[in-house]
């Protein structure tokens, strides 16, 4: 159990905590309309694969409940106007596109006569059973990753994929502070700060520091060393997006990780639940990169690092070939090489 959620459903609106202010203030915000949870997922407020995914399924009860439909067509055509428009927000992860497509079945499963107050009620439910589907996701995908970090003294960890990026207790970091609690000392995670917009030194250090878990903040450009020395065991990083053959494309900077990680002999893990994994895709080289604003990169906390009309490419994930991963770890189990027939018998397994 974490001591914070980071989305909740309050009666007529969404609770969600505002991540762009840790760590230094905690700070909850009411989302009420389409319009506000597309700014919170735009904006980081609400990141992380899976989090975006339950965020996205709320979004769109609400956008389609503010219309105020009288009939079951009225219903669907407002849920597909505003499914389309939260499926804008960002374009890499896929759980955005999953949760908005499994809530679209929802509508279009009905069957004709059913009433708009009941079609809004699924449509709710739909958004409820995807949040706590994620909550049991992340459990599993916890329980079956600690097994692999059972001799781990150190584990270097990328981004934020903990309780703040889901619904439950996060995919990779769930994974690394149940590995933790079952040492209880001797276990030491390596938190990489995470440029541009330090994910790392500002969610993933705050939720270790609240899991009570040993960890030492790195620059990125410092993991190579840390391997070098050896210093850890394990490399484990979350996704927002897998493709068909393994491929994983994660926060910018993991694939330089998973590099090192082959190099020095260090087993790289993704851990992330079976939603994220796009079997329409692949390979990674189809996975769309969203590109950032140039001031993520040419600013600090606000204030200008670069000379002013510097130019910046920013794109805000990149790619790990599936030959550098060791397995990947999901709610179906360990899946280890070769990927895509691994992935699609955790796929039929899951039902």
């Amino acid at each position: 159990m974490t001591s914070f959620k980071t989305i909740e459903w309050k009666g007529r609106a969404v609770r969600l905590l505002d991540q762009t202010l840790l760590p230094g203030r905690v700070h909850y915000l009411t989302i009420r309309t389409e319009q506000e949870m597309w700014e919170a997922i735009r904006s980081l407020r609400v990141r992380g694969a899976p989090a975006i995914g339950v965020a996205a399924a709320y979004g769109m009860y609400l956008g389609t409940a503010r219309q105020r439909p009288r009939t079951l067509a009225a219903v669907r055509a407002a849920g597909a106007e505003v499914a389309d428009y939260l499926a804008t927000s960002r374009p890499t992860a896929v759980n955005l596109f999953w949760a908005l497509d499994r809530c679209r079945g929802v509508l279009d499963a009905l069957p004709e006569g059913t009433g708009a107050a009941e079609a809004l009620a699924r449509l709710h439910a739909e958004a409820v059973e995807i949040h706590e589907d994620d909550v049991r996701r992340c459990d599993a995908i916890a329980r079956h990753g600690a097994g692999l970090l059972r001799r781990a003294r150190g584990v270097l960890t990328h981004c934020n994929a903990g309780a703040l990026a889901t619904a439950g207790v996060g995919t990779a970091l769930g994974v690394i502070i149940a590995a933790a609690q079952r040492r209880k000392e001797g276990f030491i995670v390596y938190a990489d700060e995470t440029r541009p917009l330090l994910q790392g030194a500002r969610l993933t250090a705050w939720e270790l520091r609240q899991a009570g878990v040993a960890h030492r903040l790195i620059t990125d450009s410092m993991a190579a060393t840390v391997m070098q020395r050896g210093l850890v065991d394990a490399v484990v990083t979350g996704a927002d997006r897998i493709a068909a053959n393994g491929d994983s494309a994660n926060k910018i900077g993991t694939m330089p990780l998973a590099i090192c990680a082959r190099h020095f002999g260090v087993p790289f893990y993704i851990a992330a639940p079976l939603s994220t994994v796009d079997f329409a895709i692949r390979s990674g080289a189809d996975i769309p990169i969203e590109e950032r604003a140039a001031e993520e990169v040419t600013h600090l906390g606000g204030q200008p690092i670069a000379p002013k009309g510097t130019e910046v490419f920013s794109p805000a994930f990149d790619v790990v070939p599936a030959k550098l991963i060791a397995a990947i770890i999901t709610e179906a189990g360990v899946i280890r090489p070769p990927f895509r027939q691994g992935l699609q018998r955790a796929r039929r397994r899951a039902g």
